[in-house]
């Protein structure tokens, strides 16, 4: 399957361990993970504001995922495709990359249920569908510790 994950979930994915944890392994490990220049812009601002991680540990987290997605241009998208002017460019890039399916826990994304034909689900929808068929690629990701102490409750990278 060819994935598009929004960066809210590529956030919650990377830095807490739980659902979105294992959806982005799940992802990394059997699937093709599908992004864009304006999701991985958003993802970095957010982990280096709102989580407070160095910068060079976001330049890390955002050459991992450059190294296992594909980078997409986004197509445009008419502006009332969508409630949120700032939506568009990530369901842009859910089409141009041919995407199965948009991954998102924003409910203005959520509300629209699919764009395209390419339906729009919540983390939990997604990773509940991907478990079954599941083949390993053999990534997967291990905790490197938070910023801050070291700590096993941090950000994740590859395993080696």
């Amino acid at each position: 399957m060819r994935i598009v994950l929004d960066a809210n979930v590529l956030l919650a994915g990377f830095g807490t361990h739980g659902l979105c944890e294992a959806l982005v392994s799940v992802c990394l490990e059997s699937h093709e993970l599908v992004l864009s220049q304006h999701v991985l812009t958003e993802t970095r601002r957010y982990l280096t504001t709102k989580f407070k991680v160095p910068a060079a540990r976001a330049d890390e987290i955002i050459s991992f995922l450059r190294e296992h997605a594909e980078i997409v241009k986004p197509v445009e998208v008419q502006a009332d495709a969508c409630r949120d002017p700032n939506d568009l460019a990530v369901l842009g890039t859910a089409v141009a990359g041919r995407a199965s399916v948009l991954v998102s826990g924003d409910k203005d994304r959520l509300v629209l249920k699919e764009h395209a034909g390419i339906p729009i689900l919540t983390p939990r929808s997604c990773y509940e569908r991907l478990q079954h068929g599941r083949k390993k690629k053999g990534l997967s990701l291990y905790p490197i510790g938070c910023h801050n102490c070291r700590c096993k409750r941090g950000f994740y990278m590859p395993t080696p």
